[in-house]
């Protein structure tokens, strides 16, 4: 037996969510092609080249308009996007279209009200399991919602980080 058959994937879901992550709409294709959806997994690579990375379900609605397009944006959502966020999670009817939106240098859509985004050309795909990773170099970047909360996500749920200064807690080493 390996040790990774002897982890429960829902043990190991239950456990990760402890971890807190920002929450992305990952978009790609134009126009009528255009799809986004909900991505977590995402953490920047390199300064230099300029790499970030998201894991794709091997499933999901958004792999053939990526794999036809090549580009994407990573749309970092504000806390008051919890419901467009949902909706790009699920199998829902919502699509990129009926989104405000203006669009990448490379025509990727850009949702609107997003804190930042940063559009990429993908450079890279590893496996991952049930996942793909998708690494991707950055060719245009920006800040819109100066001032606005990030979306957030922590066990399962998604929210805003809570105003005032957070609590201080002694650091521990070891």
């Amino acid at each position: 037996m390996t040790v990774s058959e002897s982890v429960d994937p829902r043990a190991l879901r239950a456990v990760c969510s402890h971890f807190v992550t920002g929450v992305t709409v990952i978009t790609s294709g134009s126009g009528a092609i255009a799809a986004g959806t909900t991505v977590n997994s995402f953490t920047s690579v390199s300064l230099d080249p300029p790499l970030v990375l998201f894991c794709l379900h091997r499933q999901s609605r958004l792999g053939p308009v990526l794999a036809g397009c090549g580009m994407f944006v990573v749309n970092f959502l504000t806390a008051h996007q919890q419901r467009l966020a949902w909706a790009f999670a699920g199998r829902g009817n919502l699509t990129v279209q009926e989104v405000a939106q203006r669009h990448s240098a490379g025509g990727v859509p850009i949702i609107g009200e997003s804190v930042a985004f940063l559009a990429c050309r993908v450079a890279n795909e590893v496996d991952g399991g049930d996942h793909v990773i998708v690494i991707g170099e950055v060719t245009e970047l920006g800040i819109a919602g100066h001032g606005r909360d990030p979306l957030i996500f922590f066990r399962g749920a998604m929210g805003a980080l809570e105003d005032g200064p957070p609590p201080t807690y002694p650091i521990i080493d070891g």
